[in-house]
């Protein structure tokens, strides 16, 4: 197998744990293992007593029942626990995927979500969404996308990086669509409760049939990503099978301390839920001022989900100016690059509590540089 390099990842690697201010995160805020084991009497007694043997490879039960309890219509034996969300794109892909597969992917997107499958030999479509539609997507151009040999659509709602969140409608247009297709679907859901306005939150793919996978993850909306557990949920059991045999040649099974926090901290993960969208919902209005003042220097689509949002630099080469801030203030921002966007976006994360005092730093590098 040859992959190209994952531009983002590398992109953190030099910089991520360099510098004091991550304005460009696409996690919430993290808490500390305490905080989770004060959530419940026993737990710190449980963790201490926790037998270090190998784990069910599939996750274990208790786990996995607290995982589908997020969904309606999805039981624990359909859930499949892997380490982070990662592991389960790179499984899904291999398992489902051949070379010659034509598949179509909402583009701009987290880079393993095409580039896996690019890897295995597949012919890549992207669904393009555009900053001037607000970041929308076009269904009837999807179904002129669509071709004999499509296997499979995969799709990212709320959107990383753009914050895109598809509406009732056109989540439900989409999954009819690939159904009658006999396509199947991937969904990477892991910004999946973090809505702003909680009525806009639309059914998980994985409900809404068998032709469809719903990918979730403990890192984001949940904030907790050093536990490393993601998963799929699917009632398809052939997907299903043929990702668990793949798993037994990676992971094989998950790590124990990590599944019983999660377990934890899934039991009461609208705590988390309600932290995380608090936090989310402070910031965004700390940065609406912002865009609003320098108008003239930047394009802001609000984003309608998540911690993170796609804005534009105007009249300036944006690796430049995330070079120069970084150097300067210690500020890190996300150029657009990274996501193979040549229009000068870039990625804003706004999940964490210390980005009041990123925004600033940045405001003092955009006066020094104006004097």
């Amino acid at each position: 197998m040859e992959i190209s390099d994952f531009k983002l990842e590398r992109y953190f690697a030099k910089y991520e744990f360099n510098v004091k201010y991550l304005l460009c995160t696409s996690d919430c805020e993290s808490i500390a293992l305490k905080d989770i084991i004060a959530f419940e009497p026993e737990a710190g007694e449980r963790l201490n007593n926790l037998w270090l043997g190998y784990t069910e490879s599939s996750g274990s039960p208790a786990l996995r029942k607290e995982i589908a309890g997020i969904y309606e219509n999805i039981s624990p034996d359909q859930v499949l626990v892997h380490n982070g969300a990662e592991e389960a794109i790179f499984l899904f892909m291999h398992a489902i995927l051949s070379y010659g597969d034509h598949v179509i992917v909402q583009m701009p997107c987290y880079q393993s979500l095409f580039e896996v499958a690019k890897s295995i030999g597949c012919q890549i479509t992207g669904w393009n969404a555009r900053e001037e539609n607000g970041w929308a997507l076009d269904i009837d151009e999807l179904k002129s996308l669509i071709k004999l040999n499509t296997k499979a659509v995969i799709i990212n709602s709320p959107n990383n990086p753009t914050g895109y969140l598809f509406s009732r409608d056109e989540f439900e247009l989409i999954n009819r669509l690939v159904e009658e297709k006999g396509i199947i679907l991937f969904s990477d859901e892991v910004y999946r409760e973090s809505e702003y306005n909680l009525a806009d939150r639309v059914p998980a793919a994985c409900d809404l049939g068998s032709h469809a996978v719903s990918l979730g993850v403990m890192s984001k909306t949940y904030g907790l990503a050093g536990l490393r557990i993601g998963w799929i949920a699917t009632s398809n059991a052939e997907i299903y099978s043929n990702v668990a045999r793949l798993k037994d040649y990676t992971t094989i099974c998950n790590s124990a301390p990590s599944e019983l926090i999660a377990e934890i901290a899934l039991r009461h993960r609208q705590k988390l839920i309600d932290r995380s969208v608090g936090i989310i919902t402070r910031n965004l209005a700390i940065l609406d001022e912002f865009f609003k003042k320098h108008n003239n220097q930047f394009t802001w689509c609000k984003p309608k989900a998540g911690p993170i949002a796609f804005p534009k630099l105007i009249g300036e080469d944006i690796e430049q100016f995330c070079d120069g801030l970084v150097i300067t203030q210690g500020v890190l921002l996300l150029p657009g690059t990274m996501y193979n966007d040549s229009e000068n976006h870039f990625r804003l994360g706004f999940g964490r509590d210390n980005m009041p005092e990123a925004v600033r730093y940045l405001e003092e590098y955009l006066h020094n540089r104006d004097k």
